[in-house]
C-alpha cells in the first residue's frame, strides 16, 4: 500500500508539473530584461512598463473588464432565476427543454457556440436591423449565453441543499413571497451567487474563441490581443500580458473556490 501511495503521488506530481511549469515559466520570463524570450538577461520590470505604455493593450483590457463585469452580473441574475425555476416550480411544462438548454452550453464546443451566435446576429441584423455592427454588446450577449449555464448549476446545487422550512415559517408568519425571497432565500444562496459571478467573470475575461466570432472592428478584447501577438511570435511583452491575465484569472478562481468551500462547510455544519 505504501508503494502504491508513492506511485500515485509521483503521477500526481508529474501531472501538476506538466500543467503548471509552463505557466510559471511565462511568469518568470515576464521579468526578463532581454529582448529574447528564452535568454535570461536579468531581472527587470521593463516589459511591464512597455505594456502600460501600449494604448491598444490598455483599451482592450478596459473593454474586457467592462464586458466581464456586465456579462457576469446579468448571467448571475438570469442563472439564479433559472435555478429557482428548476428547483422550486416542480414538473412544469418545458422543464426538460429548459434543463437541456442550460446544460448544453457546458458541453458544447466553443467554436460551435461562436458560429451559431454569429449566424444569429447576422440574421437579426437582416430581419430587424439590429445589431447594426458587432461589438462589445454582441460579445457581452455571447458571454451571458454560456456563463449563465454555469451560474444556474452552482446556484441550483445550493438550492437543493437548503432547508425550505425557514421560508415556509416566514410565510406562515405573514411574510409576502417577495419579502421572504429577499430576506431569507437570497442571503442563503448569496455565497453561490458570488461564486457564480466570479466564475462568469473569469470565463468572460478568458474567452477568445467565441469573442473572435461575434466581435467587430474596434472591439478587440485582451485575449484576442494576446492571440494575435502570439501568432507573430512570442515577445517579452506578451509574457508580461499573459502574466497579468494569469494573475487575474487565478485570483477569481481562488476566490470562487474559497467561497464554495466555505459554503460546503456551512452546509455540513447546519446539518443534523
Amino acid at each position: 500500500m505504501k508503494n502504491r501511495g508513492i506511485t500515485l503521488l509521483t503521477i500526481a506530481a508529474f501531472g501538476y508539473a506538466f500543467l503548471y511549469i509552463p505557466l510559471l515559466s511565462v511568469i518568470v520570463y515576464s521579468f526578463n530584461d532581454s529582448r529574447l524570450v528564452t535568454l535570461w538577461g536579468g531581472f527587470s520590470l521593463r516589459w511591464y512598463r512597455v505594456l502600460l505604455e501600449n494604448e491598444d493593450v490598455l483599451s482592450a483590457a478596459l473593454l474586457s473588464l467592462q464586458i466581464a463585469v456586465v456579462s457576469a452580473t446579468l448571467a448571475t441574475v438570469l442563472g439564479t432565476l433559472i435555478a429557482l425555476a428548476l428547483n422550486r416550480l416542480g414538473n412544469f411544462t418545458g422543464r426538460l427543454l429548459l434543463t437541456g438548454m442550460i446544460t448544453s452550453p457546458l458541453v458544447m464546443p466553443e467554436i460551435i457556440t461562436g458560429i451559431s451566435l454569429l449566424f444569429l446576429f447576422i440574421t437579426l441584423s437582416d430581419w430587424i436591423g439590429w445589431p447594426e455592427t458587432r461589438g462589445a454588446t454582441t460579445i457581452a450577449i455571447a458571454h451571458i449565453t454560456f456563463s449563465m449555464a454555469y451560474v444556474a448549476v452552482v446556484v441550483r446545487s445550493r438550492l437543493g441543499a437548503l432547508d425550505q422550512s425557514l421560508e415556509e415559517a416566514a410565510m406562515d408568519l405573514g411574510g409576502r413571497p417577495w419579502r421572504v425571497f429577499f430576506d431569507i432565500t437570497v442571503p442563503m444562496i448569496a455565497p453561490a451567487m458570488v461564486a457564480g459571478w466570479l466564475l462568469s467573470f473569469t470565463l468572460s475575461l478568458d474567452d477568445v474563441v467565441i469573442a473572435s466570432f461575434v466581435s467587430g472592428p474596434g472591439s478587440t478584447t485582451l485575449p484576442m490581443i494576446i492571440f494575435s501577438k502570439v501568432r507573430l511570435g512570442v515577445t517579452p511583452d506578451v509574457n508580461a500580458l499573459a502574466t497579468v491575465i494569469i494573475v487575474l484569472v487565478s485570483t477569481g478562481v481562488i476566490i470562487a473556490s474559497v467561497i464554495t468551500r466555505w459554503q460546503a462547510k456551512a452546509n455540513s455544519g447546519a446539518g443534523p
